[in-house]
């Protein structure tokens, strides 16, 4: 009798164990060779730092690179294709304004749980001072780097509607902080391919459809790289990080990554449950891969191949509506993002003694959405949007070093609910598209 050949390890358990590897690994490191009192030194700890910059980190920034090459080209051949394929400009419009109410509301219900967390926990009134200005003191020129980022125009403001129009679309293409201008000339290239003979746009249509196979394959080769890459970037993460500024942060950490859970598992859980007709223990057992590429890149826009792939493949969502939905997810829909702002803001309000009033919070609720929108859906995207919204509540910008020590970890989670709210959009839309999913598949 033939033996039943051996069952391969699948990618996800693979990059699963990669992130677990590398956080036990970077844990002990940083326990075995901690960072010496000051006025001391360590050649021990010099040259784990040396080797978690010099050797890990540069391994995973090339995984992480891989990754960004192909999210300009993927998005704009997705969005076009998505959009002339859609092919009635009426369907667009009703497809596009169901897309933002899902992003503006999904969005406000995430802040308000992180302003109801802090204002039940008060993190920041736990925080022993000495503490406070050593954490600041240390980060302080990290700071300084964010909040000029953030004086600098990055923020949410008029000029952030005008920058939505790419006066050089090719430019834009190369900066990430104008991802909203190649969303907007991919748009109006399909909307005006729906407009034309189709004679005419199928060349262009098929060179598009190429360029995102393309895409997906690279994609492909670089996803054979995840488990060393999550591994690498999880230990250079943990190696310098270690216990004692997690504990000093720990009831910051804490609230943030409760609050961003209890969004992603129950909010989301439910809106799975009463909008997609899904089970949300099996919706999220079939995001497994999806979840872990988010934790390990922290960034919705490496993330976006993973996350068209899971809705096509996984769920059955068309094309069309991914290509759709999901790119401008990655750069507008930041539930995470927006939560991690309002917790920030209030637990720094908290240890810089600022008393934010029921209106001034309702205010940080709305700049928490908005700047969500302009965040870049990259490693830290959120950072110079936070120092601006700081500046507008009178809270003292250089406190944004206290938790930028901590910020990789609250990162990672954060980016999670980003991406799982745009998939969850688009099956909600193919679902009124009246799409039927693909139910659960045979284990």
């Amino acid at each position: 009798m033939a033996q039943d050949p051996p069952r391969r390890v699948s990618l996800a358990t693979k990059i699963l164990i990669g992130l677990l590897l590398g956080a036990a690994a970077g844990l002990a490191c940083n326990l075995a060779f901690p960072k010496p009192a000051e006025g001391r030194t360590s050649l021990a700890y010099d040259n784990l730092v040396w080797f978690a910059d010099r050797v890990m980190n540069p391994i995973g920034q090339v995984f992480l690179r891989m990754l960004f090459m192909v999210v300009v080209p993927l998005v704009f051949s997705s969005l076009v294709l998505g959009v002339a394929s859609v092919g009635d400009v009426r369907r667009v419009g009703k497809i596009g304004a169901r897309t933002l109410a899902w992003f503006v509301g999904s969005t406000a219900a995430a802040v308000s749980i992180g302003l109801l967390m802090v204002n039940t926990f008060t993190p920041g009134l736990a925080m022993d001072p000495a503490t406070a200005a050593e954490l600041r003191q240390q980060f302080a020129q990290d700071a300084a780097a964010k909040i000029e980022q953030g004086r600098a125009g990055t923020g949410f403001s008029l000029d952030t509607f005008v920058n939505i129009v790419p006066r050089n679309v090719v430019r834009a293409a190369g900066d990430e902080r104008e991802a909203l201008g190649v969303i907007f000339f991919a748009l109006f290239v399909g909307i005006a391919a729906t407009q034309l003979l189709r004679e005419k746009v199928a060349p262009l249509l098929a060179v598009l459809e190429a360029l995102y196979e393309v895409c997906v394959k690279i994609l492909g080769y670089a996803m054979r790289l995840a488990p060393l890459g999550v591994f690498a970037l999880i230990f250079s993460t943990t190696a310098k990080l270690g216990l004692p500024l997690l504990q000093a942060l720990g009831g910051y950490v804490s609230v943030a990554l409760c609050g961003l859970l209890l969004h992603l598992f129950v909010v989301l859980g439910l809106a799975v449950r009463l909008l997609v007709g899904l089970s949300p223990v099996h919706f999220f057992g079939r995001c497994r891969a999806l979840l872990v590429t988010a934790f390990s890149t922290s960034s919705s826009s490496a993330t976006l191949p993973t996350s068209i792939r899971t809705a096509t493949e996984e769920f059955g969502v068309p094309q069309p509506i991914a290509g759709f939905v999901l790119p401008l997810g990655a750069t507008m829909n930041m539930n995470g993002t927006a939560l991690f702002e309002g917790v920030s803001v209030l637990f720094l309000a908290q240890v810089a003694g600022v008393d934010l009033a029921l209106p001034e919070q309702v205010f940080v609720l709305c700049l928490s959405v908005l700047t969500a929108i302009g965040a870049a859906g990259v490693p830290g995207g959120s950072l110079p949007l936070l120092a601006v919204v700081l500046i507008q509540v009178d809270v003292p910008p250089e406190y944004l070093g206290l938790i930028l020590g901590v910020d990789r970890l609250v990162d990672m989670t954060r980016t999670m609910p980003n991406v799982l709210s745009d998939l969850i959009c688009s099956l909600w839309i193919a679902r009124r598209e009246g799409v039927t999913l693909k139910e659960r598949k045979a284990t």
